[in-house]
């Protein structure tokens, strides 16, 4: 009986000292809540904004300006001389060397003013301009150079 009640005396202590340890646990719980915090901060600055203005390239008129974040390209007071296969791609430079080594990103319409283009957060650091190319004609209608 005695060794029952030592083993009962050891299973509690061992209890009370897991369960001081489980609130402990608590504690750091709690402490890392503030982790989401920084990852609201980093969040924050991958989102962080470059603009261009646009210009024509050769006898092609482009006008308006852009805002190029990590996860969408605005278009604003946009417009273009109209062509067959209008798109806008995120390059380095605005020469056909640059385009077919940059990212297409979608069609753009020649006449509305306001056009957003969404895509996955994606690392926009390695891009300096946006182009306005026509794929049809193999032309660059226009560009704006980020900042």
């Amino acid at each position: 009986m005695r060794k029952t009640a030592i083993s009962a005396a050891a299973i509690l202590a061992l209890s009370l000292m897991l369960s001081a340890c489980s609130g402990a646990a608590t504690d750091t719980s709690s402490s890392e809540s503030a982790a989401p915090e920084s990852s609201e901060t980093e969040t924050e600055m991958m989102h962080e904004e470059v603009t261009g203005t646009f210009e024509g390239a050769g006898e092609h008129s482009v006008e308006g300006t852009v805002t190029v974040s990590d996860i969408e390209i605005v278009l604003s007071g946009y417009s273009s001389d109209e062509g067959p296969d209008l798109n806008i791609y995120l390059t380095n430079g605005n020469d056909e060397d640059a385009v077919a080594a940059g990212m297409q990103i979608d069609s753009v319409v020649f006449d509305e003013a306001s056009q957003t283009f969404t895509f996955d957060a994606m690392d926009i650091s390695g891009y300096d301009t946006v182009v306005i190319y026509c794929d049809k004609v193999k032309a660059i209608f226009g560009s704006a150079s980020l900042s």
